[in-house]
């Protein structure tokens, strides 16, 4: 299986009330310094493979922005409606990893 089928497969399994890092999928992907890939990836495949883009965040808890269609508050909103807890900083969305990230 190829990194980017990979990359698909494991942002698939994401539960529902939980998030993962880019760090973290491109660890279980089999390349663990490939966050920025599994970025493009997501970007790229979201729509095309019904991806569950929102559940996919940076190592800091940050909302991020994978795509100017999706932008953060669509991103803060959808986490919120599967019982994420996101809250807001400034301009930015976070959220608890201790409490939500996504453990295997």
């Amino acid at each position: 299986m190829s990194f980017k089928e990979q990359v698909i497969s494991q942002i698939k399994q994401i539960p529902q009330g939980k998030v993962a890092t880019y760090g973290q999928i491109a660890a279980l992907a089999g390349s663990p310094r490939a966050a920025l890939m599994v970025g493009r990836i997501l970007h790229s495949s979201s729509e095309s493979e019904q991806l569950p883009w929102q559940r996919v965040i940076n190592s800091k808890g940050r909302v991020s922005i994978v795509n100017l269609s999706y932008p953060a508050e669509l991103q803060a909103q959808i986490l919120r409606e599967e019982g994420v807890v996101v809250e807001k900083r400034m301009d930015s969305y976070y959220i608890d990893l201790n409490r939500f990230l996504w453990r295997i």
